[in-house]
This record gives C-alpha cells, sequence and structure tokens, in this order.
C-alpha cells in the first residue's frame, strides 16, 4: 500500500505484462535530502513521512549500525594489508546508503547485491566470519542466502540485477507480498545486463527496486564519463520510475527506499534509486586511487561524510550524549575483534571439499575425479626412494 501526501493508502491493481496505468512516472528531478551536511533536518511534505516512526531511539541505532559496518571495514582492510585477507572491496563513504537501505528491508524480501554491500550483508544477518571467508580464499561463497533472504556477493558486474528480476517474477507469479532489491555501483549501469533486467521489469511490471550507488568511480573511470546525463534519468526510457536522492544522508536513503518497496509490494513495479555517494577508499585493496583521483575531490566529500553528518544532527537534537558515544564504541570494538579472531583462526577447506558442491546428488564422473585428485595429494606423503629423482 502506498501513501500519497494526505497519507491515504493508494491501492494497486494486480499487474499484467506491458501494463502501466498504475505506475505513475516519477522521474529522478532533484535530490532528495532531508538531513543537510552541516546536521540540519529538512523537511519534506511527501516523504517525511516514510520515516515517520524514526525517533530519538532510532536514530541512536541507525549511528551505531553505520559505525559498525565503517569499523568492519577498516578492520577488513588491515587485515588485508597483514596478509590474513586475500582481497577486500572498501564501503568507506558509503554506509548512509547501506544502512538506509538495508533497514528498509522486511525479513522476507530479498536482496542480490554486489561485492561491496558488506554492510547490507552484516544488517541481514550475515555474521562477520562468513562475510570475511570469501575474501581470504578459504570459500567460494558467503552465507546461506535462505538464511538472511540475500543472496552472496556477485563478481560479475551487473548480472546481479538479472537474478533480482528473474527472482521478482518468481514472487509475482507465486502471488507473494515479497519485494526484491538489487544493489550495483553506477559503472553497472553501463553494463548490458543491468539494461535488459530493466527491460523484463518493466515489461512485466516486476516487484524489484534497482539500488543504484553512485559512488563515482568504475575503478578508474569516472561518472561524468560514463554518462552524460543524471543515471536517473536512464531508467525512464524503460518506463520506470526514479528517485535521485543523497546518498550520505541516511534518512533520506530509508525514506527513498521505503517508499520504492511499498510501491514493489503493492504491485506498482519496479522503481530505480539512484543514491549518491562517494567511495572514499580504493576500489579494491589491490587499487591506487591517488594513481587517478583528485584530492581536492576527496577532501569535498570529506565533508559530507555520512556519520558525521547524523552525528551533527543528533549533537543539535541533545542526544549525542557519553552513553550513545561508549555504547556505539563498545559495540564497534567488539564486533571488529570478533572479525579479527575468527578471520585469523579460520581453519582452511580440506581440498576434496571442492567436489562436494557441484552437484547436488553423487555422480560417477565428478567421483572418479574426486579419487584422481585423493591420490594425486596422497602421493606427496610417500616416502620416495634414493636416486629416483
Amino acid at each position: 500500500m502506498l501513501t500519497d501526501k494526505a497519507g491515504k493508502g493508494v491501492q494497486y491493481d494486480a499487474p499484467r505484462p506491458g501494463q502501466s496505468a498504475h505506475n505513475p512516472l516519477r522521474t529522478g528531478g532533484n535530490l532528495l535530502q532531508l538531513v543537510s551536511p552541516e546536521g540540519e533536518r529538512i523537511s519534506h511534505p511527501e516523504f517525511d513521512l516514510w520515516i515517520k516512526d524514526i525517533g530519538d531511539e532510532q536514530l541512536g541505532s541507525l549511528l551505531e549500525d553505520m559505525t559498525v559496518i565503517r569499523r568492519i571495514d577498516t578492520e577488513a582492510t588491515a587485515l588485508q594489508r597483514q596478509g590474513e585477507l586475500a582481497l577486500w572491496p572498501p564501503l568507506l563513504g558509503q554506509e548512509a546508503a547501506q544502512i538506509g537501505s538495508s533497514r528498509s528491508l522486511r525479513d522476507d524480501d530479498f536482496v542480490f547485491p554486489s561485492y561491496r554491500e558488506s554492510g547490507v550483508a552484516y544488517i541481514r544477518g550475515a555474521h562477520v566470519s562468513e562475510i570475511a571467508q570469501v575474501w581470504r580464499g578459504n570459500a567460494l561463497y558467503s552465507w546461506d542466502p535462505k538464511r538472511i533472504n540475500m543472496a552472496t556477493p556477485q563478481i560479475i558486474i551487473g548480472s546481479q540485477s538479472l537474478h533480482a528480476t528473474g527472482y521478482a517474477m518468481g514472487v509475482q507469479l507465486d502471488g507473494a507480498s515479497t519485494a526484491v532489491l538489487a544493489y550495483f555501483g553506477d559503472g553497472a549501469t553501463s553494463e548490458g545486463d543491468v539494461s535488459e533486467a530493466m527491460v523484463f521489469a518493466a515489461s512485466y511490471q516486476a516487484p524489484v527496486v534497482f539500488f543504484c550507488q553512485n559512488n563515482h568511480w568504475a575503478i578508474s573511470e569516472p561518472v561524468r564519463v560514463q554518462s552524460h546525463v543524471q543515471l536517473a534519468d536512464r531508467p525512464t526510457g524503460f518506463g520506470i520510475p526514479s528517485l535521485r536522492v543523497d546518498g550520505n544522508d541516511v534518512l533520506a536513503v530509508m525514506a527513498a527506499t521505503r517508499w520504492a518497496l511499498d510501491r514493489a509490494r503493492s504491485g506498482g513495479g519496479p522503481t530505480f534509486i539512484e543514491a549518491v555517494t562517494y567511495r572514499m577508499g580504493p576500489h579494491t585493496t589491490a587499487d591506487d586511487p591517488t594513481r587517478y583521483r583528485d584530492p581536492n575531490e576527496l577532501e569535498d566529500w570529506a565533508a559530507k561524510d555520512p556519520i558525521l553528518r547524523l552525528r551533527r544532527l543528533l549533537d543539535a537534537k541533545g542526544l549525542l550524549t557519553e552513553d550513545l558515544e561508549s555504547r556505539v564504541k563498545a559495540k564497534a570494538d567488539a564486533v571488529a575483534a570478533e572479525l579479527r579472531t575468527s578471520c585469523v583462526n579460520m581453519p582452511d577447506p580440506q581440498p576434496l571439499d571442492v567436489f562436494n558442491h557441484v552437484y547436488s546428488t553423487p555422480n560417477s564422473w565428478i567421483e572418479r575425479q574426486k579419487d584422481q585428485y585423493s591420490r594425486y595429494l596422497n602421493s606427496f606423503n610417500q616416502p620416495v626412494e634414493e636416486g629416483a629423482l
């Protein structure tokens, strides 16, 4: 059920392929912002309704969430530099986009992430060891998708958008009121998979929200080169409404995502959200952004830091107390320590385990390969006769 400006519900009919009468086109327009970089609360006649339940306690919880996932990120980066992780994709600067959107989801909604949504995974219930194990090289997957209703990280740029649309079409056929959220970056909008996903989502009015974290950089390619229009303008060509939101404003992100998810559940079809944020760190820990990025740009975005913005709002409301600060720090320290301990003590997988996850049932072809590889491994334990080499 959608809510209009008067707070009244708007009922959508069950969608049919190609139907658009109940899909009011909303273009990207101006940047939606509910909290300024200085921490000033900005009222909005429509989107304030979508965060009216966010009181003082919830604001403190949002600060805790954002601080914790930043600490996970900095700890994981340190672990990679120390040789405990093979690689890590930092999320520094994108905390508001990930927390605002993930905290808008219901438990029964399903998420299709890229490789950078470790903060979303944490909020959905993934253990920090599950988040780390794939980046340590100990597993080909992270968590159980069925347990937390979130697919494992997708490395192939943009392909998760197709998976999300297909899943959403399945939800539609089941008659469920579940919504699907697909995460990707600005670089993914240049991939054909994303365009194909939007074609099908629009044609079948699938209950999927495309959440684009525009962090301005596709590795070393700036978004201004990739697109000469705002990314939120692109989906209108497919007949998909879009919103352009300040991705460093956790309340604006939450309001926009709640609106879009509710619209999807109510039969309104897909929505595209462009969350304008900035990748403060490297693309991954294998990248050196100083080779291509202007330090002045980094300084400008540091002033728009999402956590600093929320802290300023809390301070202005008299809520940034010593008790809150202590609680947030203790939680962040505990999660970081848990990540480090679980990572350092993570057992290496058994070599033969790779054969156990190819087919759901025993397969003679795989069993033969497993036997051959087992004998090969055992050959290293056999004594070598003198002069045999």
